[in-house]
Parts: C-alpha cells; structure tokens; sequence
C-alpha cells in the first residue's frame, strides 16, 4: 500500500519501529486513529495487512514493533521453529515495558492526528492482552481486543476499564477455554460499554487470513463489529 511506511517511536529505553499506514487519502485530518498491536509473530505480512485494511477504512494506523528490545522487526510465521521462537518471545517481553511501548506509540499516533481525535488500541492474541491493559490504563479512548491471552490473569484492573471494550473470543478455543471467557465477561460486564462476542465456529487465531485456523465468516463479522463500535467509540 502506497500510503504506508515504517516510522521510529521514541521511548525512555530507545527508539523502536512501528508500521504507519495512513488512509488512501494520505490525509489524517478528521481521522481517528487505530493502535495496532500485534501477536506473538511480530509485526509481519498479515498484521501489516490488518494495518492497511483499517487504513483503507479511513483510520491512521501504528503498529509497534512489541518485540524490539530482542528481535526488531522480527517477522515470524505461524508453525514449526518460528512458532518456537515466537513462543521464546513472548516468555521474555516485559507486559510493563510492553504496556509503556503502547504508551509510547499513542502518544506518537495522537501526534499525527488532530487535537481532540481520539484512538483506539485493536490487538490479537497476546497484542489483545496489551489492548485491554491500555484501556484499562487509560492510554486509549477504546479498544478491541481479539482472542487476548491471558486477559484472565489480569481481571483486577477490570474495575479501571472507564473506556468502551469490545472482546471477540472463538468457541473452539483451546487456549481461551469457555470458562476463561465466562470469567472475562463476569469481571467486565458492570463496566460501561463493554461488550463481549464469542464465535461458535471459530478456534484461536480465526482473524488471520495467513492461518490454518482461518475462519473467514467469523471474521467477516468481527470486523463489521468492530468498525460499528469504533466509529461510535471514536467519535468527537
């Protein structure tokens, strides 16, 4: 996509890359902006194709570069020894220093953006996990967590989350059992603007177009969800 590049985001700790994909228009007036977060595979071909798909829907996009600190611009696939080492990554990132790195890139996304515009974190697997503790935190103005690993272990700041959340879990599952999600929906549900959505024909990873777990009706629908909410959620 013509209207996408790679800028640098600087933190305490260094500068990290983050994948910038800006509306066709190239123009950010009056658009709202999308924190990108990805999963354990690191910001590659599909999730910059997220990126540019949300693009495409008129909202500025960022992508941080989650795993910088030990692989930059890492990009793994989805099976064999680059599920092993984005399981070796995911063991060693930081969730604190991650959280600040998404701080750090909505400040930097707020930056491209007009004053006022308002921004959402949308993240996938363990990025969903770093959306919800960015809402919950108050980095981000919504957020949309898919199929979040490990939000679970995180239920007590359920009670901070102030900003509109929408979760999208699969029923198949494994590693997000029916239980997990029960739990998740508990802690949430008193909280304003939340909303949770569970796909029955849809296992781990059912948005990614890249994987065997593909579930294309699922995230035909995910996708028409979230952009109703975030274009309620984000407006002025």
């Amino acid at each position: 996509m013509s209207n996408s590049q790679w800028i640098r985001v600087e933190t305490v700790d260094g500068a990290f890359d983050a994948y910038l994909a800006l509306p066709p228009s190239g123009q950010t007036a009056n658009a709202p902006g999308i924190v990108l977060v990805q999963e354990i595979f690191g910001v590659n071909e599909h999730i910059r194709g997220v990126a540019d798909q949300y693009a495409m829907d008129g909202y500025v996009v960022l992508a941080p570069d989650i795993f910088w600190r030990a692989a930059p611009r890492v990009e793994l696939g989805y099976s064999g020894d680059d599920w092993a080492r984005a399981m070796e990554l995911r063991q060693s990132v930081d969730i604190e220093k991650a959280v600040a790195d998404i701080a750090a890139t909505a400040k930097a996304l707020r930056g491209k953006l007009d004053g006022g515009a308002k921004i959402a974190a949308v993240g996938y697997c363990f990025g969903g996990l770093l959306s919800y503790l960015s809402a919950a935190r108050g980095l981000v103005d919504a957020a949309v967590p898919y199929y979040g690993g490990g939000i679970h272990n995180y239920l007590g700041e359920a009670a901070q989350l102030n900003v509109p959340v929408q979760f999208h879990y699969g029923a198949l599952d494994s590693h997000i059992t029916p239980d997990i999600v029960t739990s998740v929906t508990e802690a949430v549900k008193s909280r304003p603007n939340t909303e949770v959505f569970v796909y029955p024909g849809a296992d781990h990873g059912f948005n990614c177009w890249a994987r065997a777990s593909y579930h294309q009706p699922s995230a035909a629908l995910a996708h028409g969800r979230a952009l109703a909410f975030l274009a309620k959620s984000l407006a002025k």
